[in-house]
């Protein structure tokens, strides 16, 4: 249901958020919080002592100030002993005061570290969370809405921490305060509390609206950070900058932002004019009581002291009372934020390992067979894939080729169980691809897209990810760069293995399209898997480097189960077999002798491109 049309009663029962945050809170630092509260406590009831050691004191005031005979200069009043009591009330108040001071310096240190503990463990948990994700999910526009309203809940809920133990100590300063209101004049408080409730209810409502706008903005926010981030980073300057798209960029963003700034400000007007009229009726309940507390004070019910304190402690019941109410009516609202991080938290991946799985085979005897295997992107209207029936053999190096959209990426990401098929199934050694265990699965499957990632770490560290758990392994990273062709490109560097790679950060060193390419292949020999995939990686490789990087990439995967992409025909052809797909499906297959032959699809794009070299 959209934000906008919740009840109040929903609105009100998003606060079914706090217990489990305060008990990710707990879990962060129980040591941290049982001080955070414990501080909170004994500061709590610090302002009504502080408040009645204040009316005695004036008490006393008046009492020496009424004595009939006195004698002259303080000290001659300190030696006959009449300003004893005084001294002792203004040398307890000044300790209390003091006390209040390291008390508040205490609270603010423990929040600060709790809410950092806080942001660390919850981000931790977000990315850990994400993990588990399929990769539809991360494709899926309104799952990322709800991921990047996660993220910002991950660290935007802090105000919420410092908010539940403020309204704790207050509580337990309003109790304190009301006990001594209650016992001098019981009826203030029902006062009290019929001036405050309808500033009560307006935040509550306004707050409701703010997060509803947040909610239903969160596409146009997610496009403000882009067009921000495309119009200042290094990955896009070049294109900005000869494209003359600065300005373009620049309008975009102001088009977004006065957007925000808008809607803002029409709700922080309403909010801010209601927000006054409210807080009036406030302050008229106040004043109405304080004219009551004096005219008893005349009559004689009560002493100056007692007037000071009941007035005091009238004005701090209504300022905590109205902080109090307004403080859950916005905890009520950052428990509609919480809605969007546990929301996300309850998102569960649909592909997982089966129970009991099967342990991927310590080497592949058979092969993998598709068998009539169909797969359609979610929202979509035509199949990706459909009719896939073929065998890759054990120890075979199939090619794959055909034009943009023809499904060779989406077969590769079937094979790699990053999708799992609508139709048919995957058999690997004779046993369906879901029965084995999927971590084992894709620790035997080395892949490398043609948009692997560009990770700005060292160039150690970006061959290492292929297999992270190896990443102390020198040797082994070294002889992948080898494998790979990267180490030409590596022993250019100033740091060599340990230099930082790209531009994000300033040590970095930037390398060329085709280097970096090299270092992701090698990514693959790093991880020394069983079934290789190369997903046209060398995209910004000259023809001899492909060739070079595909000639070793045979060499090398022998006795191995390999599946290449490319768009060079040359690179193809030392393939054992080749699949021709169009549309979805196979057209063709066989040697790259017998696809000539054929004179079909793989023929004419061979002839095609055969032509652009002559």
């Amino acid at each position: 249901m959209p934000p906008s049309t919740r009840s109040l009663r929903e609105r009100v029962g998003a606060l079914r958020n706090v217990p489990p945050f305060l008990a990710l809170v707990w879990q962060t630092s129980p040591a941290l919080t049982v001080a955070n509260l414990g501080l909170r406590v004994v500061r709590a009831l610090l302002p009504v002592v502080t408040l009645y050691v204040g009316k005695l004191i004036i008490d006393e005031v008046i009492r020496l100030a009424r004595l009939s005979s006195t004698p002259d200069g303080p000290w001659a009043w300190y030696q006959a002993g009449l300003l004893d009591t005084l001294i002792g009330l203004l040398a307890l108040e000044l300790g209390l005061a003091v006390v209040s001071d390291i008390l508040g310096r205490a609270v603010a240190l423990v929040d600060s570290l709790l809410s950092e503990r806080f942001t660390n463990v919850i981000s931790v948990r977000l990315m850990e969370h994400a993990a588990t994700l399929d990769l539809e999910d991360f494709e899926d526009s309104e799952l990322q809405d709800r991921l990047e309203r996660a993220r910002r809940q991950a660290s935007g809920r802090l105000p919420l921490l410092g908010q539940l133990f403020g309204q704790a100590q207050d509580i337990i300063t309003i109790v304190s305060f009301a006990v001594g209101l209650v016992a001098y004049a019981p009826g203030l408080i029902g006062l009290l509390l019929v001036a405050l409730v309808p500033a009560f209810l307006g935040e509550l409502h306004f707050n409701a609206r703010t997060y509803s706008l947040d909610y239903g903005r969160t596409p146009e926010r997610r496009e403000l950070d882009y067009v921000r981030q495309t119009g200042a980073s290094v990955e896009t300057a070049k294109e900005v900058k000869i494209f003359g798209l600065n300005a373009f960029l620049i309008e975009r963003y102001k088009t977004l932002a006065d957007g925000f700034y808008r809607a803002n400000r029409a709700l922080a007007r309403r909010r801010a004019l209601w927000g006054a009229l409210l807080t009036t009726i406030g302050t008229m309940g106040y004043y109405l009581a304080y004219g009551l507390i004096s005219w008893r004070t005349v009559r004689g019910d009560f002493t100056i002291g007692d007037l000071t304190f009941l007035a005091g402690s009238f004005r701090r019941l209504r300022t905590l009372l109205e902080s109090l109410l307004s403080g859950f009516s916005q905890v009520a609202g950052q428990a509609l934020y919480l809605d969007d991080l546990f929301s996300f938290f309850d998102v569960q991946a649909e592909i997982v390992s089966a129970p009991n799985a099967r342990p991927f085979p310590t080497t592949i005897h058979t092969g993998l067979v598709f068998e009539d295997v169909g797969f359609i992107y979610p929202g979509a209207e035509r199949w990706a894939v459909r009719h896939l029936s073929f065998a890759l053999k054990a120890g075979e190096v199939l090619a794959l080729v055909g034009e943009n959209g023809a499904g060779k990426t989406t077969l590769v990401k079937l094979l790699a169980r990053l999708y799992d098929p609508d139709e048919g199934r995957i058999l690997l050694d004779g046993h369906d691809l879901k029965d084995y265990d999927l971590d084992d699965l894709r620790r035997n499957i080395g892949v490398i897209f043609q948009d692997f990632v560009r990770y700005h770490l060292t160039a150690a560290d970006n061959i290492a990810v292929g297999r992270i758990d190896a990443r102390d392994d020198r040797a082994r990273i070294v002889l992948a760069a080898r494998r790979s062709l990267a180490d030409e490109v590596i022993e250019q560097l100033p740091q060599k293995y340990d230099q930082v790679i790209g531009k994000r950060f300033r040590t970095g060193v930037e390398l060329s399209g085709g280097e970096w390419q090299k270092v992701a292949i090698a990514r693959a020999y790093m991880r020394d898997a069983q079934l290789l995939i190369l997903d046209e990686p060398t995209s910004a490789l000259d023809a001899r480097s492909e060739f070079e990087v595909f000639q070793r990439f045979k060499e090398l995967s022998a006795g191995k189960t390999a599946v290449l992409i490319s768009h060079r025909f040359s690179t193809v052809r030392m393939a054992d077999r080749i699949l021709v797909l169009g549309g979805g499906q196979i057209e063709a297959a066989g040697t790259h002798d017998e696809l000539m032959a054929q004179q079909g699809r793989y023929a004419e794009l061979f002839e095609l491109q055969a032509a652009g070299y002559r």
